[in-house]
């Protein structure tokens, strides 16, 4: 199973540093996760936990010029709440967490991810 971590065209190192900790990596290979792509944006590429689990490989890349094929090529996505990414994941019909970028000034991500969280289509959560 395929996991796919976006950051859309901001920077957001709290949430790419956040899935790449020992603890979310055991995590997401004990619920059968093999492959975690994670788009990291204009952050530098997180430095993965010097333990990484047997069988869960790590690709990263900072831009791509649709994340599209991601999305569907994905049994997970986990990313910011901007409204493109949650759009194209609730089109291709994936399950998402949303994690909220509360360093963003005049946060409208807070109020989107909350609405998503209410409705049932999107779990919702801050990095830390």
């Amino acid at each position: 199973m395929r996991a796919f971590v976006t950051v859309g065209t901001t920077q957001f190192q709290s949430l790419t540093d956040a899935v790449v900790a020992e603890p979310v990596l055991e995590a997401l290979h004990r619920d059968g996760i093999t492959e975690l792509h994670i788009q990291h944006g204009r952050a530098p590429a997180p430095e993965p936990a010097t333990k990484i689990p047997d069988g869960l490989r790590i690709e990263t890349f900072d831009f791509k010029p649709s994340l599209q094929q991601e999305i569907l090529n994905a049994d997970l996505v986990i990313g910011h709440a901007g409204a493109g990414t949650i759009l194209e994941t609730l089109e291709a019909g994936k399950p998402m967490i949303i994690v909220v970028n509360e360093e963003l000034m005049h946060n409208h991500q807070i109020e989107l991810a909350q609405a998503m969280a209410d409705s049932g289509h999107a779990l919702c959560c801050n990095p830390k």
